[in-house]
């Protein structure tokens, strides 16, 4: 099972509330391992393209640039 995998239903129970705490995880950068830290980028991730509107105050954590494909 691929442990960085976001469900679902993980995405459907975030609230403003945890999505604040994830975002201070993520700009506190203290994470025992890479893959915990890997693991709360992929959920804001998720949360970003899924329910945009929760995320709204934290893209600046994804480091997302938006660039032309042609």
């Amino acid at each position: 099972m691929n442990t960085l995998h976001v469900s679902q239903e993980s995405v459907l129970a975030m609230t403003q509330e945890s999505v604040a705490e994830l975002a201070k995880r993520l700009e506190r950068d203290a994470y025992d391992n890479a893959f915990e830290g890997l693991r709360d980028w992929h959920l804001l991730r998720a949360l970003a393209f899924q329910r945009p509107e929760l995320v709204q105050n934290y893209t600046y954590l994804l480091d997302i640039e938006s660039y032309d494909e042609a």
